[in-house]
C-alpha cells in the first residue's frame, strides 16, 4: 500500500536541459553528466544545474543469501571474500577514521550483474541461479530461489542500480567448486559457511562492512524468526 498524507512524497520532477557527457569509446562505466531545471509543485522552475552519475549496460544486481540447518539446528550462511578496488584506492587521509585498515577485502554475499539479455521479469531469477553456481557452486532449481523482500536502490545518488535479493536453501554435500566468471578479482576467493546470528554478530562489529550482505542477512533473520 502506498504510503498516504503527509508521507506523500512531494511531484517534484527534473527537466533535461542539455547532455553534455563525456564522449567514452570504451569501458565498464560511462559517465553521464546532464545540465538540468528542476519543477517544483508551485510551479517555480531552479537555475539550471549540471549532474554527474554512472552508467553501464547491466544496470541492475543480484545478492543471494544461500542457507541450511546444521546437525544442532542452527542456520547457517554462506558467504564469500572479495577484492573491492575502490576500496584499496580510499586514503587515510580523507578518512575522519585515521587508523581506519582498508586493504580492499570484504566478506559479502554472492553478488553479480542481472546481463542485458536476463533484462526480463524472469531475468533476476535466473541471474541468482547462475551467480549461485559461479561464485558459492551450487546447481539449484530456479523455483528453489525466492525472492527476500523487495528491490532496493543502493547508491541512488550517483547510480540507478537496483538490486534483487534472493534466498535459497541447500544441501552442504551438494556444493561443488565454483566456476567463477574468469575475473581475475575471483581467483584464490574463499567460501565459508557461518552461523547466521554470528554473521549478525560481525555487522554488528564491522567486521561484515559492505551494506548490502547485511541488509539481505536481516531480511533472512526477520524471514525464519
Amino acid at each position: 500500500m502506498p504510503p498516504s498524507g503527509d508521507l506523500k512524497l512531494p511531484p517534484i520532477t527534473l527537466e533535461l536541459v542539455e547532455d553534455i557527457s563525456p564522449r567514452q569509446d570504451h569501458g565498464f562505466l560511462r559517465l553521464i553528466r546532464r545540465r538540468y531545471r528542476a519543477r517544483y509543485p508551485d510551479g517555480s522552475v531552479s537555475d539550471p544545474f549540471v549532474y554527474d552519475m554512472i552508467d553501464r549496460a547491466a544496470i541492475d544486481a543480484v545478492v543471494i543469501v544461500a542457507h541450511f540447518v546444521d546437525a544442532a539446528g542452527q542456520r547457517r550462511i554462506y558467504l564469500r571474500s572479495a577484492l573491492r578496488p575502490p576500496l584499496t584506492l580510499r586514503s587515510r587521509a580523507r578518512s575522519p577514521l585515521p587508523e581506519e585498515p582498508c586493504d580492499g577485502l570484504l566478506w559479502e554475499l554472492p553478488a553479480g550483474l542481472i546481463e542485458v539479455s536476463e533484462q526480463t521479469p524472469e531475468g533476476p531469477a535466473r541471474a541468482a541461479q547462475r551467480e549461485l553456481q559461479e561464485e558459492l557452486g551450487f546447481a539449484a532449481a530456479l523455483a528453489s530461489l525466492h525472492a527476500l523482500g523487495p528491490s532496493m536502490f543502493p547508491v541512488p545518488g550517483s547510480a540507478a542500480e537496483r538490486q534483487f535479493y534472493f534466498e535459497v536453501a541447500v544441501d552442504p554435500k551438494a556444493r561443488r567448486e565454483p566456476e567463477l566468471d574468469g575475473s581475475a578479482l575471483e581467483r584464490f576467493g574463499v567460501v565459508v559457511d557461518v552461523g547466521l546470528s554470528e554473521a549478525l554478530d560481525w555487522c554488528r562489529q564491522g567486521i561484515i562492512e559492505d551494506s548490502k550482505t547485511e541488509l539481505a542477512l536481516r531480511r533472512l533473520a526477520e524471514r525464519f524468526s
